[in-house]
């Protein structure tokens, strides 16, 4: 009895001492390998390695490929050595558990948003389409939380200096932002076909449903119509005229590329009408960083 008072009063007299908990280290989270954490679902789930055969056996006959079946041999060895799954049997262990398959490919080191770091430091010079997708469900975007007051939506400003406040948000917030799915392009740094209406190094919002060209109702270059060809080496992007069975591509007049003409069937094929344009209007050499805008720092950020 006095043994349980006394258990008693010692506990009472560490949860009085706040000091004395905080300096206990708290022990890390172990960090679990890949194959681990996925015998874990499978266990958890209740699902035996015959069923995830089966299971796979079924994914592999609808895709028309052997490489997505997963058998009790092959799954051991994923769950329990230092071995790497293929695409396929990863794609069918995560359609079986009902995992995110990048959120998987995460826990092998491979991240999918990491492709958009690269994607612009090799052949910039080529125009050609671009993803727009969203990966990772914990990646954070910066956006503006509250605007000031005084804000005139009348008047053109910079948004830098009427946000009150910028807060991060996860990113697969904004998945279903938009009603109607895009295609997004490039502007290759040597395609001047719409230069200077469109300059290098543009970023094109593309809808996939305006693919027939349109031959009247513009009163300007401004509104005309732009479209994003794909030719046999590669995409185009500019004015398009339809003749026949040709497809006529028009080049904007200062740029001096000459008019080409290609096979509607065979040569060329319009993905869409390009609705939007991100683009610079001074050249990444000529900004200077003390004269441009700077984005708020940490201490600014909302977290």
């Amino acid at each position: 009895m006095f043994s349980k008072l006394n258990n008693a009063a010692r506990l009472k007299s560490e949860s009085e001492d706040p000091q004395g908990a905080l300096s206990k280290p708290v022990p890390a989270e172990p960090k679990v390998p890949p194959g681990q954490y996925l015998k874990a679902v499978r266990e958890r789930l209740q699902i035996g390695m015959r069923e995830v055969q089966d299971a796979s056996l079924v994914i592999a006959s609808e895709e028309g490929n052997e490489n997505f079946y997963v058998s009790p041999a092959r799954l051991t060895q994923i769950e329990n050595e230092e071995s790497v799954p293929s695409f396929y049997k990863l794609f069918s262990l995560c359609s079986i558990y009902g995992l995110d398959l990048n959120d998987v490919l995460g826990r092998y080191g491979v991240n999918a948003n990491r492709t958009r770091a690269y994607r612009t430091r090799f052949v910039p010079e080529i125009t050609r389409t671009t993803s727009a997708e969203i990966y990772g469900f914990e990646d954070k975007v910066l956006v503006p939380v509250r605007i000031d007051a005084t804000f005139r939506w009348e008047t053109t400003q910079l948004v830098n200096r009427v946000v009150a406040m910028w807060g991060e948000i996860p990113a697969a917030f904004l998945l279903r932002s938009n009603p109607r799915r895009h295609t997004y392009g490039f502007v290759g740094l040597a395609d001047k076909t719409m230069f200077p209406l469109l300059r290098l190094g543009s970023l094109l919002m593309i809808d996939p449903e305006r693919k027939r060209v349109a031959h009247d109702g513009w009163k300007n270059e401004f509104d005309r119509p732009i479209y994003f060809v794909e030719l046999r080496d590669g995409y185009r992007c500019g004015w398009c005229q339809v003749e026949g069975s040709r497809l006529i591509l028009i080049p904007h007049p200062v740029s001096n590329v000459p008019v080409q003409s290609f096979n509607l069937t065979t040569e060329a094929e319009v993905l869409g009408q390009v609705v939007g344009v991100a683009m610079r209007l001074v050249p990444p050499s000529m900004s200077s960083p003390a004269l441009g805008s700077k984005l708020p720092g940490p201490s600014e950020i909302a977290r």
